[in-house]
């Protein structure tokens, strides 16, 4: 097979913190050579595609912004789309709140005002937000996540997410959200589609987790390749709705798709 597109993950394929992953490099750089165009798509709702392109850069990627697109990105042109003149109230890390700024969404912290809530990864997520969080959605507003990711790679160890903070909001509401955007979601696919113009069967998707990666790949009828240098072993492997079309140790080991 043929490929003309591949949809890359970013923490736990190709970088664990700052730092390459071992071998990843040297299967993006085959990837290029065999004339396949990249696309790095992240569940990081907090950085935006041109820090994206630094870490990258920084880490031996040759990236350029329009080969990026992140959580953040799909959560803020879904806004735009549906919430562009609503006040919204954010549970969520200062990079978020920068990108809603940079695209002239309006945020309030009133919990009265609010005309919609969006939760997403906050380091300084405590009892106070939950309770923010619970009185907004008692009012029947709208309630979006950035997000699904339950836990994500970190340079040490493995840490809480995203969908961490949305579970308990949902939890305590007694509401699941109405959308949860980033991979596997439809507007995630939708972007996906429109920077990679290829057949989805010309298209690989390439991950370390089963129910964002491999799951928007299986959706969207693309190619899966599941790496097991990030968060999934090879117990979840076999105990998973989603089945990769194919497994490696690392993305080094492209090889053994392409060839």
């Amino acid at each position: 097979m043929a490929f003309s597109g591949a949809v890359l993950d970013v923490d736990g394929t190709v970088v664990r913190g700052n730092d390459p992953i071992p071998g990843a490099p040297a299967g993006y750089r085959r990837l290029r050579e065999a004339g396949i165009e990249t696309l790095f798509v992240s569940n990081n709702p907090t950085k935006t595609p041109t820090a994206y392109v630094d870490r990258l850069g920084a880490a031996g990627y040759d990236v350029d912004v329009d080969s990026v697109f992140t959580a953040g990105t799909v959560t803020t042109r879904f806004l735009r789309q549906h919430h562009a003149d609503d006040e919204l109230l954010c549970i969520g890390d200062p990079g978020l709140f920068d990108q809603f700024e940079d695209a002239g969404l309006s945020t309030t912290d009133d919990v009265d005002a609010a005309d919609a809530l969006v939760a997403s990864i906050d380091r300084g997520f405590d009892y106070e937000d939950l309770c923010t969080a619970l009185w907004t959605l008692e009012r029947g507003v709208p309630f979006i996540g950035t997000d699904p990711d339950v836990v994500i790679p970190a340079p040490e160890r493995d840490v809480p997410g995203s969908g961490a903070v949305i579970n308990a909001i949902a939890s305590v509401a007694e509401r699941e959200p109405d959308v949860v955007l980033g991979k596997p979601s439809d507007p995630a696919i939708e972007m996906v589609r429109e920077r990679l113009p290829y057949p989805p069967e010309e298209c690989l998707v390439v991950g370390d987790r089963l129910n964002t990666d491999i799951a928007l790949g299986e959706r969207a009828g693309m190619t899966t390749v599941l790496v097991r240098s990030g968060v999934t072993d090879d117990d979840r492997i076999a105990a998973a709705d989603v089945t990769p079309d194919y497994v490696l140790d690392d993305l080094g080991e492209i090889d053994r798709v392409l060839d």
